[in-house]
């Protein structure tokens, strides 16, 4: 792609283009009339700096398994499709090789001399050492291998952790007991090698069971774009067309309903289309000749003829999801808790085990200083480390779930208690994401039962979220819809229709100053000033009142914001709507912080902006625009009742669609860190004993500590692990 094409902007909404009408109302958008509150100015809408040159997908690296930080939820970095079934796929692997192992360490347990030693029996055969052999290098090589192309990858990485402490265990124990069957004299660690690759096979079984499946969020995004096109030839003629056949210029017939299959400018036609999930604008956006259009956005009641203007990478679609695999291919990265204390764990059993050996080496015992040299190394790798965690963070999951939390990143949920900011969206996530009746404001003489009964009839004809917002206003206070008839749309004005023998019209506010009809300008200013869409309803020439509509705000909103503060954590809202509504809102639940009309590329900027000074930012949202902003947070939450893309792009998702909470996540994850850290402690923190009791360091006084004893010890250990994993609860 030449530098020409990637500077090719998105849809640039001019602030004329980005007029609503209420059924094709068009507000005045003047300074002197301050009538149309949607007025949104998106003329600095510029994705040029978005590169699709770049979108390789080479890179997607499923083979490091590192206990803490499998990445499982981000898979889809590597293309679009596939990849749900490569986790499940490695869930049956894991499963698999967890049972093969299992039982092969049957008869390898029986047959090792530090069991039979153990529990005082002695069962020893021709070639039981070979038999012993062999069925330990089955589990090596069979059960061994994810951990060993772990610790390639985290060697290639430098970040050293689960992989490498398992392997530099495993790896030890087999060859050391190879040695000891065929050459050296000393104790063989077939036992500690069997048993260590089982419990870290059934650890990570545990720790992926307990996570969803991989990511589909791109290939959601991908779903958005219609495959097909109503194609128009220079006669008007209509041919079905692939969207791969397209080319920019083509002339493209988009009808009522249809997303609109790439990006274009509207060459005929008038229509309002419906761009929230793309965009975060709570209002349909009127569109006519000239105008810009977005590939995916839904249209509404009318029919356009658009001219492709983009196509593949250099759709907006498609720079979205350029923006959200960048992000998701950064956060991949991040270490859980579990590698950094593993990678703490290798670095110390290295130096004990050549300092060890050096020592015993210097005193001229060869075999003695080898033989204890392999004890620290292999008890440094504690087996209630493989469960320690997984335990927890399967005890945590399911709490989580009984709670109406989805925890699909676990090392993101494990940052979630270091959460400085939050950051909202605003449409469908503090707010309803639908319109109803804030205001009936009504003349002298008419009721507002009168004035619902009429408004309420009337927009039951117009499927307008603005109408259905109305209408559910009207309902929610007991009036059901009335027959009307001689209905009629006024294109730039309203509606009219005929109730009780009388003819009504329900007007945009430009339309009622053209008609030079006289209102109360004060209260609909006041109004207007707040975001919200005002429309008038009246008798042929004579005003009953108006109605203010605006997108409803959930009642837990406030209650979670009033908390969050209470905790320390500031409560930030960022949407793709317009100042006017974003200010009122804001100002409703006390937000410190609003940023409006920032389209998705622009959010994920913000968000990096808000990291700044090493804060930890939460992102809250339920839309496709807010998906890149949800990946780059560092905890990226998802409403439960918003789009597929925004959930699978999320690291937990709110399946109550409560924002309220966001608090639980913040208190599961502390209670989930305290737990962890106290199981990290119970596994490796009896090395602080062991490994200078296995160097030999009470030698002289007549005790070693031999593998037996070892192993005894990390069996109790893991033991207490498990007890206390089942006590963690949320505070």
């Amino acid at each position: 792609m030449d530098n020409e094409k990637k500077s090719i902007n998105t849809p640039v909404h001019s602030e004329t283009e980005t007029k609503h009408e209420h059924h094709q109302m068009k507000h005045d958008v003047s300074a002197q009339k301050p009538t149309d509150h949607t007025a949104m100015d998106h003329s600095k809408m510029d994705h040029s700096k978005m590169d699709h040159t770049k979108m390789d997908h080479s890179n997607m690296d499923h083979t490091k398994m590192g206990h803490g930080a499998m990445d499982h939820n981000h898979s889809t970095q590597g293309g679009h499709g596939g990849h749900a079934g490569h986790h499940e796929g490695m869930i049956a692997d894991f499963k698999r090789r967890f049972w093969v192992v299992l039982m092969l360490s049957i008869p390898i347990v029986i047959l090792s001399s530090m069991i039979q030693m153990l529990f005082g029996y002695h069962l020893e055969f021709p070639g039981s050492k070979i038999i012993l052999f062999v069925l330990s290098s089955i589990v090596f090589f069979y059960g061994g291998v994810p951990f060993l192309k772990g610790a390639l990858e985290e060697i290639k990485t430098r970040k050293l952790g689960m992989m490498m402490l398992i392997t530099l265990a495993i790896v030890t124990a087999y060859v050391y007991s190879t040695l000891t069957t065929f050459i050296l004299v000393g104790s063989e660690f077939y036992f500690e090698l069997s048993t260590l690759i089982l419990i870290m096979l059934l650890g990570h079984w545990i720790e992926m069971k307990s996570q969803m499946g991989a990511s589909k969020a791109l290939e959601e995004l991908v779903k958005l774009m219609p495959e097909t096109a109503h194609k128009l030839d220079g006669h008007g003629n209509i041919t079905e067309v692939s969207i791969k056949e397209l080319v920019p210029g083509d002339r493209i017939m988009v009808k009522s309903g249809e997303k609109v299959p790439t990006d274009a400018r509207v060459v005929e036609g008038f229509s309002s289309l419906n761009e929230s999930m793309l965009t975060g604008e709570s209002v349909p956006v009127e569109k006519t000749v000239g105008m810009q259009v977005i590939g995916g956005s839904v249209n509404g009641n009318g029919v356009i003829t658009v001219e492709v203007e983009r196509l593949g990478d250099e759709t907006y679609l498609a720079q979205v999801i350029k923006t959200v695999q960048d992000a998701q291919a950064q956060k991949s990265k991040t270490q859980g808790l579990a590698e950094r204390a593993a990678g703490w764990l290798f670095y110390i059993a290295v130096a004990a085990g050549i300092i060890t050996f050096v020592y015993w080496f210097s005193t001229g015992n060869v075999a003695f200083a080898l033989e204890r040299m392999v004890t620290v190394l292999v008890i440094a790798c504690p087996h209630a480390l493989g469960l320690a965690v997984p335990l927890v963070n399967a005890v945590s999951t399911s709490i989580a779930a009984r709670n109406g939390l989805l925890i699909r990143n676990r090392s993101q949920f494990e940052e979630a208690r270091n959460t400085n900011r939050i950051v909202f969206d605003k449409t469908g996530t503090l707010t309803m994401g639908e319109f109803g009746i804030t205001e009936i404001v009504t003349q002298p003489g008419i009721s507002e039962e009168a004035l619902l009964r009429i408004a309420g009839s009337l927009e039951s004809q117009s499927d307008h979220p603005i109408a259905v917002g109305i209408v559910k206003g009207a309902a929610a206070k007991g009036f059901k819809p009335e027959k009307v008839t001689n209905f009629e749309n006024l294109t730039g004005a309203g509606l009219s229709a005929d109730l009780d023998g009388k003819t009504y019209y329900i007007l945009s506010p430009g339309e009622v100053k053209k008609r030079n009809i006289a209102f109360n300008e004060d209260m609909f200013d006041k109004l207007a000033s707040q975001g919200k869409t005002v429309v008038f309803v009246l008798d042929e020439d004579k005003l009953l009142g108006m109605v203010a509509v605006a997108d409803i705000i959930r009642e837990s909103s406030k209650s979670i914001i009033s908390k969050l503060k209470k905790l320390g954590i500031e409560s930030i809202m960022m949407t793709g709507d317009n100042q006017k509504v974003a200010d009122y809102v804001g100002g409703e639940l006390g937000l410190s912080k609003v940023f409006a009309q920032v389209l998705p590329d622009q959010k994920s900027k913000k968000v990096q902006e808000l990291q700044k000074g090493n804060m930890k930012v939460a992102m809250v949202g339920d839309g496709i625009n807010d998906a890149p902003a949800l990946a780059t947070a560092d905890l990226g939450i998802a409403i439960g009742a918003g789009t597929d893309v925004a959930m699978e792009t999320a690291d937990v998702i709110l399946v109550n669609s409560d924002p309220k909470d966001v608090l639980n996540i913040i208190k599961l994850s502390k209670a989930t860190y305290r737990k962890t850290i106290e199981n990290l402690i119970w596994a490796a923190g009896y090395n602080i004993i062991a490994i200078p009791l296995a160097a030999g360091v009470l030698v002289s006084r007549g005790f070693v500590i031999t593998p037996a004893i070892g192993a005894a010890v990390m069996s109790l250990s893991t033991i207490i692990c498990a007890v206390n994993a089942r006590l963690l609860k949320i505070d």
